[in-house]
């Protein structure tokens, strides 16, 4: 079951709406993957992310200088996030929105353009920054959740990881995309990422935990690459 989780030092609380998040208590049963898949896994993991890191250093130090030039705020942006069997952790990705996104928010759930359960994403969304457009598009705002990945929170390859406000809303069904390590793409993010609605999304979720190995992991890294070129269903 997961703990309450201290706040790291020099790190602001959660985001606004997400207040108590790292106490929210889930159980989660997990999947435990087989030795050999498990340990190819984290290699290909590893391997990935350090050398990901080390070649696309100097593009993040510019999206780093055009996100402080572009708008007001810090370069990162942090929230509590649910992982593996229900546990939180900090989750960090370029900033890509104003400073108050969270406030404004509240005033545009109403305009939630994905079809069915808690996700909010609209495709036109007002508090995205000039910058943050670009980068979502091009997915170059999740870059450093490369860091999750080589921390061990994350794994390249697995079910996106949602927000508490997220899970609280989820049945059974829905609790299984956390009985794995989430990930930085995966089926929904090869098939048409916003233009899916959220059950479609989870469906997604489901048949890759029914189906996951080595070589699967390797095919959806490998489709991620157009998907995230062409820019399709970003939002």
């Amino acid at each position: 079951m997961a703990h309450a989780q201290t706040p790291l030092p020099g790190i602001v609380p959660p985001a606004v709406g997400e207040a108590g998040a790292a106490e929210l208590q889930i159980s989660v049963p997990v999947i435990e993957l087989p030795r050999g898949y498990r340990i190819a896994k984290r290699v290909l993991d590893v391997t990935v992310a350090s050398v990901a890191l080390i070649l696309l250093a100097p593009l993040m130090l510019l999206i780093a200088i055009a996100i402080k030039l572009d708008s007001p705020g810090p370069v990162l942006f942090r929230q509590v996030r649910i992982g593996r069997g229900g546990k939180p952790f900090w989750f960090f990705k370029f900033r890509s929105m104003v400073k108050n996104a969270e406030q404004m928010k509240r005033e545009l759930i109403t305009k939630n353009e994905v079809r069915g359960g808690p996700v909010f994403k609209m495709r036109n969304d007002p508090r995205v920054t000039r910058v943050g457009r670009f980068l979502r598009r091009y997915s170059l705002d999740e870059l450093p959740q490369l860091i999750h990945v080589l921390h061990g929170e994350m794994s390249l390859v697995g079910p996106r990881p949602p927000l508490p406000s997220e899970v609280a809303s989820y049945g059974e069904w829905e609790m299984r995309r956390l009985s794995v390590l989430p990930g930085l793409t995966c089926l929904w993010q090869i098939s048409g990422r916003s233009d899916i609605g959220f059950r479609e999304w989870v469906e997604l979720d489901h048949i890759y935990l029914d189906t996951m190995s080595f070589w699967t992991d390797l095919k959806i890294l490998l489709f991620t690459v157009p998907a995230v070129i062409t820019g399709k269903g970003a939002c």
